[in-house]
């Protein structure tokens, strides 16, 4: 019982942070040249994993694989903002 309520939250923060990502990067950064780097992703996840890894390791529930799960859906989230400010922008 609780693997599976560690596993669907862990889930619903991988999709919660990739919903977030992209809506920031396609509303806020969409005119910011230095988002269409194709290092920022990458950047944006890790230290997204990193940020959360403190606060998974102080609940009882989940583990390390849900700040792993969080920055994976943060660093999609902002590869997919940014082919959507390219796509919007024609850029």
């Amino acid at each position: 019982m609780f693997t599976f309520l560690a596993f669907a939250l862990a889930g619903g923060a991988a999709i919660w942070a990739h919903v977030l990502s992209r809506r920031y990067v396609r509303t806020r950064l969409r005119f910011v040249d230095g988002m269409q780097n194709p290092v920022v992703p990458v950047v944006a996840g890790v230290g997204a994993a990193l940020l959360a890894a403190p606060v998974v390791w102080l609940l009882p529930i989940v583990g390390g694989g849900t700040a792993l799960l969080f920055g994976l859906g943060v660093g999609t989230g902002v590869l997919a903002g940014q082919k959507d400010t390219k796509r919007i922008t024609g850029g």
